[in-house]
């Protein structure tokens, strides 16, 4: 039994050795983008078919004689996988034998002559197998066979998938590798469906674990060198923003109005910068240093701010850590010393830029191929430096302070969900998620503080040349997201619907038919509209009919009076308020055509009115004089009838 075993592996894996060098030798064509069909392995498969099972048959009944053969086509398989593997590199266009390898693999796990997740498997040891660049090389491989691959059995496949993926994730690098890694999830959502839970945090656990540590800086005395060397640096930064006023006062001043548009203070940034007027800098000793506010006139210093900006990421890191008083006040204190930083910062880029501008379309520069629109796609964000000597130069960052903001917005959004207003619409979820249903509710306080900086915010990152694409970008991605959370709060239900039976489908099918189908006429009934003149003979005259004089000559005056006369029988006979104003407003507008038109010739008889909006007749009763003159072959009244005043008016 083992010597037959054994034979029927060694016999498959000579058969895919064969089939590896008909591939290398040209007469399949291969590659990684050019994969294998089933007529490529036609031979193969009848190898397969002609594997010795009928001694198996009598000692290992159904689904063991079954496993029997995945057990050895798997070996046989694992053989000829590892055997290329250790002898060939990647980079070696020889590598292409394991290419071919899981084509055949994927085909007949298809047809099921094997384990689904077989091809999975193998590709998950050879991810083990090499480096960061090889790996990109296997996804080449997979994302060009994503669609083959993850279209059957895919139940026996998604469990490999996430945990090579997820393994392979925890090599990458966020910082150095962040295309790559944005490869890898694309992939895997690609592959599983709109409503998978596997990605799904249902328990609304936050990763409370990612503390951010920073330096501990020691309240240092102001001594008469330090007082001396902060004028210093105060009477530089004076004379090169009065150098950037010089070059481009114009810009400075536009940027001034834009700042003090955002409040106070975008005001007091300027003032800053300017260093006009000084402020006294806030107390850093005892223990409200890192909770007092600082006044709107002037942003803190970056040894102040450096121990506030950073303890904002606790708060980030675990949102549900505001339910505390204390704690919220803490965070809207730090927030707002940080904005008015940001804020200051970006009046010093705006001033740089401008006079960068200046500059450059007095040199006539040429624009580099690196500006522009693709610089946003070039940022990343490595893990946080915490570093006192760098936190000047992040701030300096813009690509840094509008991943700040995006943060607030993320964590704003989440309180905004716990206002009563919000948590209303959630009240009548049939199968509410409790985990994420949290008691705290926002007060009508905090809730327009969230407001208001959500508004800030978006303000502040829809400012400069590519501000309001970047802030779009983040609105779209943050309202699309709230669709989740609250698919979230329904316990994920199912998204795709269930197809509809071939029963339904014809009975849909036959409906329409009768809608759709001509019915005979019928008689007209009481209240409908005739529509003979739909009617084949009525087309056929319709451009005849068109062109009657009654569509372009004007009526003569006493067409009209029949008209009014019905129009008065019917506000007569009228058994309601709005039958009797309908009638009403027809007569008036019949009147006002009536006195329109004889305003032309019978202008004279208007001082025998004696009620214009009741009575007409008299105009009626003349008739028009038959040698009544024409001008420009407009019939006019006659100069007996009309006087020269009142023609002209």
């Amino acid at each position: 039994m083992a010597v037959q075993g054994s034979s029927s592996v060694h016999d498959m894996a000579q058969s895919l050795e064969d089939l590896l060098e008909e591939a290398v030798n040209g007469e399949i064509t291969y590659g990684i983008d050019h994969a294998l069909t089933e007529p490529d392995l036609n031979r193969l498969i009848q190898r397969i078919n002609a594997l010795p099972l009928a001694s198996l048959g009598q000692q290992f009944q159904g689904d063991s004689t079954r496993q029997t053969l995945f057990a050895r086509i798997e070996t046989a398989v694992r053989n000829v996988f590892n055997s290329s593997l250790a002898s060939t590199s990647i980079d070696d266009p020889a590598f292409a034998k394991v290419w071919i390898l899981l084509d055949v693999v994927s085909i007949i796990s298809d047809q099921e002559r094997c384990e689904p997740g077989l091809i999975f498997w193998l590709v998950e040891e050879l991810l083990d197998s090499q480096t960061i660049e090889g790996c990109r090389k296997v996804f080449d491989y997979l994302e060009s066979r994503r669609e083959r691959i993850t279209a059957k059995h895919f139940k026996q496949k998604n469990l490999i998938i996430l945990r090579s993926c997820n393994e392979l994730l925890r090599r990458l690098s966020r910082a150095e590798n962040t295309v790559f890694c944005g490869r890898v999830f694309i992939f895997l959502f690609q592959s599983f469906p709109l409503g998978d839970k596997s990605s799904v945090n249902l328990r609304g656990e936050y990763h409370a674990e990612n503390v951010t540590a920073f330096e501990q800086l020691d309240p240092k005395p102001q001594t008469p060198a330090a007082e001396e060397m902060d004028l210093d640096v105060e009477k530089r930064v004076t004379e090169t923003t009065d150098m950037a006023n010089e070059e481009n006062d114009a810009n400075i001043q536009a940027s001034a109005e834009v700042a003090a548009a955002s409040g106070e203070e975008g005001k007091s940034a300027v003032v800053a910068v300017v260093g006009t007027e000084e402020q006294p800098e806030p107390s850093t000793n005892g223990p409200q240093a890192e909770t007092s506010t600082v006044p709107a006139s002037k942003a803190p210093d970056y040894d102040t701010l450096y121990p506030i900006f950073w303890s904002l990421q606790e708060h980030f890191s675990n949102p549900t850590s505001l339910f505390d008083h204390g704690k919220l006040e803490h965070f809207r204190s730090g927030l707002a010393q940080t904005m008015s930083k940001f804020k200051e910062v970006q009046q010093v880029d705006d001033s740089r830029n401008n006079s960068k501008t200046s500059d450059d379309s007095k040199r006539g520069v040429k624009r580099k191929r690196g500006d522009g629109p693709e610089y946003i796609g070039g940022n990343f964000h490595p893990k946080y430096l915490t570093s006192r000597d760098l936190f000047e130069l992040e701030m300096m960052d813009l690509s840094f302070r509008r991943h700040i903001c995006v943060q607030t917005l993320i964590l704003v959004d989440f309180l905004l969900s716990l206002a009563p207003q919000a948590k209303a619409k959630l009240a009548d979820l049939n199968n509410p998620n409790k985990s994420v249903q949290y008691q705290y509710t926002l007060s009508d306080e905090h809730a327009k503080w969230a407001t208001d900086v959500k508004t800030d915010i978006a303000s502040y990152l829809a400012r400069g040349q590519e501000g309001k694409f970047y802030y779009r970008m983040v609105d779209t991605i943050l309202s699309r997201d709230k669709n989740w959370v609250r698919w979230k709060a329904e316990s994920c239900p199912a998204i795709e619907l269930a197809p509809i039976s071939a029963q339904d489908w014809a009975d849909a099918q036959d409906s329409a038919e009768r809608v759709c189908a001509v019915s005979k006429h019928r008689d007209l009934t009481v209240g409908t509209l005739d529509l003979t003149f739909l009617s084949e003979e009525y087309i056929a005259s319709g451009l005849d009919d068109l062109k009657h004089p009654r569509h372009y000559t004007v009526p003569e005056v006493e067409s009209f009076h029949e008209r009014i006369v019905e129009a008065d029988e019917k506000i007569r006979e009228a058994v309601d308020e709005e039958a009797k104003e309908a009638a009403v407003d027809v007569k008036s507008s019949l009147m006002w055509r009536s006195l329109r038109l004889a305003m032309k010739d019978r202008l004279k008889m208007f001082d025998k009115l004696e009620n214009f909006v009741q009575d007409l007749t008299p105009i009626y009763r003349a008739g028009r004089p038959e040698d009544q003159p024409l001008v420009n072959g407009v019939e006019v009244a006659s100069a007996s009838m009309v006087t020269d005043e009142e023609w002209r008016v």
